[in-house]
């Protein structure tokens, strides 16, 4: 294993170091009460990052991808229409997701690398039982307007993805009406995958599936980790919690909340502006459009007449750093680049530039 290997891509971002080291100590039972302890006040300081009071706000024992299940099969009742902003990878998986759970499924097509239009996605039903959007788009870089979604969903219930977003940019869900939002823990969580931060609201949960197809994600049996009494000590049994994945992310989450939220966001936005100034002085164009751009996920054109493979292979056998392909049909043109966590430095950003100019000019 290659641990000083700097990861820039798109996938899991180089931890927070005290995420890391929460990995290395003794394990406890999932029912220790020094690991229940641990578990409330990391339900406690997700409500925090997610900007919510939410009293069913938790990590679900699994990476993003059981979060977006978790989202719609615990809301999706057959027929339900499920209205879904889709502008690039993750908004078509919400699609295949919510069919799966047996919604009728609107999708509203934009063109990658452009943010939601929110008036097409209101506009698309008269009445739809959920709304879904992605808030920042892993395979575009792009920001989307929940706030406004939020505004304007009326009766329907708002689902958000925010595995891009959470902890790198800012996230309000009681502010911008998100009822049920997922995240993931390897992006600027800075903590290792493996957990999918959840939030879901009293609107959204008193109109849940009562017996959803999945047994694993229903919300209704996850009680007694989000502090509702049961019948033995204040908790109910369902599975088995991944006891070190939990203190890793109450390591990441304390780091994140002892520098304090706004001063984070500034500190990603400060890296990513460092970065996409410096790509395009060097005569780089970038794929997502101004004004919507992430600064915690940049996507960059490849230049004409580069081989997109060779470049990164370049990258990661020199320098050991590692950045993403774009995604489906922009795999070989397009690159994407991740300052998130603890790599959204300065001297990150510098790094990389440094990097991409030398094996560009081979």
């Amino acid at each position: 294993m290659i641990t000083e290997r700097f990861l820039f891509g798109p996938g899991p971002s180089n931890p927070y170091p005290e995420a890391t080291a929460a990995l290395g100590l003794p394990l406890l039972g999932h029912l220790d009460p020094a690991f229940l302890e641990i578990m409330d006040e990391t339900c406690e300081m997700l409500r925090t990052v997610w900007g919510t009071d939410n009293a069913r706000t938790l990590p679900i024992s699994a990476t993003g991808s059981a979060g977006m299940e978790a989202a719609f099969v615990n809301t999706v009742h057959p027929g339900d229409v499920a209205v879904v902003a889709v502008n690039g990878l993750f908004g078509k998986r919400m699609c295949d997701v919510a069919s799966r759970a047996g919604a009728e499924v609107v999708a509203v097509e934009h063109d990658w690398g452009q943010p939601v239009d929110v008036e097409r996605v209101l506009a698309a039903h008269p009445a739809p039982a959920i709304i879904a959007a992605v808030h920042a788009e892993t395979s575009t870089g792009v920001r989307s307007d929940i706030a406004a979604l939020g505004a304007g969903k009326g009766d329907a219930l708002l689902i958000t993805d925010a595995v891009t977003s959470i902890a790198g940019i800012e996230l309000r869900a009681d502010d911008w009406g998100i009822d049920v939002g997922y995240a993931g823990t390897q992006k600027c969580l800075g903590v290792a995958p493996g957990l999918a931060p959840f939030t879901i609201n009293d609107r959204a949960f008193a109109r849940r599936v009562e017996r959803p197809q999945s047994w694993y994600l229903d919300l209704g049996l996850l009680g007694g980790y989000v502090g509702e009494a049961s019948g033995s000590g204040g908790r109910t049994y369902h599975h088995t919690a991944p006891v070190a994945m939990v203190a890793s992310l109450h390591g990441g989450l304390t780091r994140v909340l002892e520098e304090g939220l706004p001063a984070v966001w500034a500190r990603h936005e400060e890296a990513g502006r460092l970065l996409q100034d410096g790509l395009e002085e060097i005569g780089l164009e970038l794929f997502a459009a101004k004004g919507s751009r992430l600064p915690e996920l940049t996507t960059v054109k490849v230049p004409e007449g580069v081989d997109s493979a060779a470049v990164r292979r370049q990258l990661l056998e020199r320098h050991n750093i590692e950045i993403g392909a774009g995604a489906g049909a922009y795999a070989s043109t397009v690159w994407r680049i991740g300052l998130m966590g603890h790599n959204a430095r300065p001297d990150a950003a510098m790094l990389v530039l440094a990097a991409l100019k030398e094996a560009l000019r081979r």
